[in-house]
C-alpha cells in the first residue's frame, strides 16, 4: 500500500495525504520519499492543479519523524564509499524538499509557483516538521496534546533534511537554538508564538483554512525570506557584531553542556555558522556534509540503537514470557517512605488503584501527602489541573489495615532494607491476598532468592528495583529469583509498561546489574582520591567523558552512610575475597559526619540551603594530591572500565541475558556516557582487541579488578564485536 496518495477537488486544489500503513503515526521511509517526490512532480506538471495541501491521514498527528531503523542502517547501506553514499542520499532528499519550496516558480523572477501548504492535524516531529518548513505556509489544528519540533539532537543526530538551515534562517540563530540544540517541543499555540508555524485553527476547520489560503496565495506569499533579494539573517549573521556574539555564546554553551563528547551538537552549530555565510543552496550542501559527518561517527548509531530502537523493543516486551495479559488493576505498596510514595504516585497517575500501607497511620498519611505535594507542584507549573490531582489522589488509599489489600493482584514491598523486616511484611501480606497475587520486593542489594524464602509461593515472588526518585527515573530493574515463574515476570513487565517506564530483566546475584556496575565507579573515584589523584581531576574527567555526575558527587547524592552500610554487608558476605581499598576514605568521611548532601557535608561543601559549593578542601589534608598527576585518559579509562568490565562479567555470569538490557539499563539507570550507547556499545567502538589490551595495561598497574574477562578475551581473539556476536540480544553460550 502507498504511504502517500493524492486527490484533486473541483476547485483545482490537490490534497496529498500521508498515511503510513500499519502505523499509528506516520514515519518516513525511503519509499515514502519517492512517492512524495512523484506526487509533487505530478501536481506541479498538471495545469489543472492550482495548489497543494499536504496533510495526514492519521487522527491527531502529522508525523513522528524518520524511521530510526533506516537512519541507523544508512551508513551500512551506503556502499563501498559510505560517506559519499550518505552525502548523495541526503542531497537527494534536499532536492525533494527544495522542489516543494520553489514549487515550479521561475528561478529568476520567483513567480509562477504553485502554493503548497502543510495542514498539521497534530504532532509533527523531525522530518515531519522539516517537510512543513519547506512548504509555503504551516497551519496546525488547535490540538493541545500535539508536539511540534525537531528532537533529533536527543538521539545523537541533528535535523539534517534542511530543518537546521530553514529554522535558523527563519528565526535567527539565537531564537532557533532551543529548538535545534535542545530539541525543545511545543504545542501548536506555543509553536505559533515562537514563529515555528503560521496559524492555528479549530481541528474541524483545518483543511478548509488550508484550501482558502491556497486559493488566495500570491507569488509573494510563496517566496521564502532566504530566497528573496536582500535577505538578512534575524539577529545577525556571524560576521555581524550581534551575530558574532551569538555564535561565541552558543559555542561556549554547547561545549559547557556536552563537554565535547556529543558530536551532533558541535556539528549542528558548525553547520549553522558556516551556512549563514553563504547562499541557501550552498548552505544545504554544508548541512548535508555535517550531517554525513555525524552519521559516520559511531556515536550517532550507538545512541539511536540504545536510546530508541532497543529501548522501544524492551518497552514493547521483547523479553516478555508468552503468558496471558497481566495488567495490574489493584496495587498494594508496603512502606510509605519516599520510595513507596513514589511508586504509589506513578501507579495512580496511570490509572491503577493503590493501597499504601505503613506501620502507623501518620506514616501512611505522610506518604500520601508526598504525592499531594508533588501534584501541587504540577498544578503550579500548569502541568496538571486541580481535577486531575483529585482524580489521582482518589486512587490512593493510605492505611495501616492489611485487609485493604484484598483483591490486589500485585504487591510492591518497599520497606527497610532488612531481611527479617521484609520477611515479616511478606508473610503478613500473603495471609490477606489471593493465591494468584504476585509479590514483588523493591530492593537494591538483598538477594531475591533469599527474600523469597518468606513466601510459600516463590514462583510468584520477584524483585522490582525502582531508582530514586521514582517519578523521574525511567529505568526499572526486574530481578528473577531462582524459582521466579514466567507469570511473575510478565506481571512485572506489564506493570512497568503501565507506568510508562523502561524495564530490564536480570537474574538474581549480589547487587543485580545496575548496582553491580555503579559501585565500582564510585569506588574507583574514591580509590583515586586516596591514592593522591586530585579530586577535581577525578570529577572533571568523569564529566568530560559523558558521565552526568562525577563519582564523588554521586556518593554524596546517594549518601556516605549508605556506602558504609553496603561495605560492611559486602565484607560480611564475601569474607577474605572482599576488597577493602576504599574503606579508609569512606569510613573516615563517615567519622567526620560528612554523610553527603543530606547532611550538607560530604566530598563537596554545601551552603545552608544544601546548594553545592565546590569540593571540600578538607580532603587535601587527609589525602594530599600527589605532585605527579595521571593524564586525563588514564583517569577516564579507570572510571569507565571499572563499569564496563562488570557489565561483561554480568553477561558471563548469566545475570544479564540480553546486551540490549545492559546498554539501555546503564544509560537510563545511572547515566553511563549516553554518547557511547552503553557499556557494550562503547566496547564495540573501542574494538575487543584494543579493549582487551587496555585491560591488561590497567591490570598491570592498578590490580586484578581490571583483569580482562574471558568472554572479552575470546572475542578479541576471534575479531568479534558484542552486537556482531549477540545481535539484538545475547547468546546462551556467553557464560
Amino acid at each position: 500500500m502507498a504511504e502517500f496518495t493524492m486527490t484533486t477537488d473541483a476547485d483545482g486544489v490537490a490534497t496529498i495525504t500521508w498515511d503510513t500503513p500499519g502505523k499509528s503515526m506516520n514515519v518516513m521511509s525511503m519509499e515514502g520519499f519517492g512517492e512524495l517526490d512523484a506526487l509533487i512532480d505530478q501536481a506541479l506538471a498538471d495545469d489543472a492543479i492550482k495548489g497543494v495541501i499536504l496533510t495526514s491521514g492519521k487522527p491527531g498527528s502529522f508525523a513522528g519523524g524518520m524511521d530510526l531503523n533506516i537512519i541507523a542502517s544508512m551508513k551500512d547501506s551506503a556502499g563501498d564509499d559510505p560517506a559519499r553514499g550518505l552525502f548523495d542520499g541526503i542531497m537527494n532528499t534536499h532536492g525533494i524538499l527544495r522542489k516543494i519550496e520553489r514549487a515550479g516558480m521561475d528561478p529568476k523572477t520567483l513567480k509562477g509557483g504553485k502554493p503548497i501548504v502543510a495542514a498539521l492535524p497534530g504532532t509533527a516531529l523531525g522530518i515531519g516538521f522539516e517537510i512543513p518548513l519547506a512548504c509555503h505556509r504551516i497551519i496546525a489544528a488547535d490540538n493541545p496534546k500535539a508536539k511540534i519540533g525537531l528532537p533529533e539532537i536527543m538521539v545523537g543526530i541533528f535535523p539534517g533534511m534542511g530543518g537546521t538551515m530553514r529554522l535558523s534562517r527563519k528565526l535567527g540563530a539565537m531564537a532557533a537554538a532551543p529548538f535545534l540544540l535542545e530539541g525543545k517541543l511545543s504545542d501548536p499555540a506555543k509553536a505559533r508564538a515562537a514563529g515555528l508555524i503560521d496559524d492555528v485553527v479549530a481541528p474541524e476547520d483545518l483543511l478548509a483554512r488550508a484550501k482558502a489560503w491556497v486559493l488566495t496565495a500570491t507569488d509573494a506569499d510563496l517566496v521564502k525570506p532566504w530566497d528573496a533579494k536582500g535577505y538578512k539573517m534575524p539577529g545577525g549573521a556571524p560576521y555581524h557584531p550581534a551575530g558574532y556574539m551569538t555564535f561565541v555564546g552558543a559555542s561556549a554553551m554547547v561545549n559547557g553542556k556536552t563537554q565535547g563528547v556529543y558530536p551532533a551538537a558541535k556539528a549542528l552549530l558548525s553547520a549553522v555558522y558556516e551556512g549563514a555565510m553563504v547562499p541557501f543552496d550552498t548552505a544545504l550542501k554544508i548541512e548535508a556534509r555535517w550531517f554525513t559527518n555525524v552519521l559516520m561517527n559511531p556515536s550517532s548509531g550507538a545512541m539511536i540503537r540504545s536510546l530508541f530502537i532497543n529501548k522501544e523493543a524492551l518497552e514493547k516486551g521483547a523479553n516478555r514470557p508468552e503468558v496471558p495479559d497481566q495488567t495490574v488493576r489493584k496495587l498494594g505498596v508496603m512502606g510509605a517512605g519516599m520510595m513507596g510514595a513514589g511508586i504509589a504516585l506513578v501507579a495512580a497517575q496511570n490509572g491503577i488503584e493503590v493501597v499504601l500501607i505503613d506501620q502507623t497511620q501518620d506514616a501512611a498519611d505522610t506518604g500520601r501527602a508526598h504525592v499531594e505535594s508533588y501534584l501541587d507542584k504540577g498544578i503550579a507549573r500548569k502541568k496538571i489541573t486541580a481535577d486531575k490531582k483529585a482524580e489521582i489522589l482518589g486512587r490512593i488509599t493510605a492505611t495501616t489495615d492489611y485487609d485493604a489489600l484484598t483483591g490486589a493482584d500485585l504487591i510492591v514491598e518497599a520497606v527497610f532494607e532488612d531481611v527479617a523486616v521484609k520477611a515479616e511484611v511478606t508473610k503478613n501480606v500473603l495471609r490477606v491476598v489471593g493465591d494468584d497475587c504476585i509479590f514483588a520486593t523493591n530492593t537494591s542489594t538483598l538477594p531475591i532468592t533469599e527474600l523469597a524464602r518468606a513466601s510459600d509461593r516463590p514462583d510468584q515472588f520477584i524483585g522490582i528495583h525502582f531508582f530514586s526518585p521514582v517519578e523521574k527515573m525511567m529505568l526499572v530493574e526486574i530481578i528473577k529469583g531462582r524459582e521466579t515463574g514466567d507469570r511473575a515476570v510478565a506481571k512485572a513487565l506489564d506493570f512497568v509498561r503501565q507506568i510508562r517506564k523502561t524495564p530490564i530483566v536480570v537474574n538474581d546475584a549480589r547487587f543485580f546489574y545496575a548496582n553491580r556496575c555503579i559501585i565500582p565507579y564510585l569506588n574507583e573515584g574514591m580509590r583515586m582520591v586516596a591514592e593522591g589523584v586530585a579530586p577535581a581531576l577525578v570529577e572533571n574527567a568523569a564529566r568530560m567523558v559523558g558521565m552526568p555526575l562525577g563519582p564523588l558527587q554521586l556518593v554524596d547524592e546517594t549518601s556516605i552512610d549508605l556506602g558504609v552500610k553496603i561495605a560492611r554487608a559486602t565484607k560480611a558476605a564475601m569474607g577474605d575475597a572482599y576488597d577493602d581499598a576504599v574503606d579508609p576514605i569512606l569510613f573516615w568521611m563517615a567519622e567526620q559526619d560528612r554523610l553527603g548532601r543530606k547532611a550538607k557535608a560530604g566530598f563537596y561543601a554545601y551552603d545552608d540551603t544544601g546548594k553545592r559549593q565546590g569540593l571540600w578542601d578538607g580532603l587535601a589534608g587527609k589525602f594530599p594530591p600527589a605532585a605527579d598527576q595521571p593524564d586525563l585518559i588514564e583517569v577516564q579509562h579507570r572510571l569507565l572500565f571499572a563499569q564496563v568490565l562488570e557489565a561483561v562479567r554480568a553477561l558471563e555470569d548469566g545475570v544479564l541475558t540480553d546486551i540490549r538490557e545492559g546498554d539501555v539499563g546503564a544509560i537510563l539507570g545511572w547515566g553511563f556516557a549516553p554518547w557511547s550507547g552503553g557499556p557494550f556499545g562503547w566496547l564495540d567502538m573501542l574494538g575487543a582487541d584494543y579493549a582487551a589490551a587496555r585491560c591488561d595495561a590497567l591490570a598491570a598497574v592498578h590490580g586484578t579488578r581490571f583483569a580482562c574477562p574471558a568472554l572479552l578475551r575470546e572475542m578479541a581473539e576471534a575479531g568479534q564485536s558484542f552486537y556482531g556476536r549477540f545481535g539484538t540480544g545475547a547468546d546462551a553460550q556467553a557464560a
